[in-house]
């Protein structure tokens, strides 16, 4: 069963999306997500990075609390620095991170937390794993923002996907 559905999450999740898009229950609805549901999973499978083994659930509670605060006060923090700044004291800058996580997975969740909060975007990950670059809305230390990225998300997905 494993080899013909090599990841069941991804599957029911493919054909949850499936049905709802099609807005549908109808058999060739049913059968065409089915299909995809289990052809997509073994396509894909080459590309996926190696398997996800969580050691530490606890941190991982942990930082989604983090990173659900961050995305709130960063939200707050854009639209208070857009509606009452001009647009040239804005100071827009790319940051260089060096990075001591070496995780694939660990690095895909820390491109997810900086692509989904306001404010910062996932520039370009170093092909050695050491470098990340990324761009910010409003820098005003970068000293600190390096600081703060590498203690409340990258040793918490150390924890999490490297111990």
């Amino acid at each position: 069963m494993r080899r013909l559905i090599p990841s069941p999450p991804l599957s029911l999740a493919l054909l949850v999306i499936w049905l709802l898009l099609n807005q549908s229950l109808e058999a060739s609805t049913l059968l065409t997500g089915v299909l995809l549901a289990i052809a997509v999973p073994l396509l894909t499978q080459s590309l996926r990075p190696a398997t996800v083994r969580m050691r530490r659930p606890g941190v991982a509670l942990r930082l989604s609390a983090v990173v659900l605060y961050d995305m709130s006060a960063s939200v707050f923090a854009v639209a208070r620095a857009l509606l009452t700044r001009r647009s040239e004291r804005i100071q827009a800058s790319f940051v260089r991170i060096p990075l001591d996580m070496r995780d694939p997975n660990g690095l895909a969740v820390l491109a997810m937390i900086m692509c989904l909060t306001p404010g910062t975007a996932w520039g370009e990950l170093a092909f050695d794993r050491s470098t990340l670059l990324i761009h910010v809305f409003d820098l005003e230390d970068e000293a600190a923002f390096i600081a703060q990225i590498k203690t409340r998300y990258e040793r918490p997905l150390m924890e999490i996907f490297e111990s």
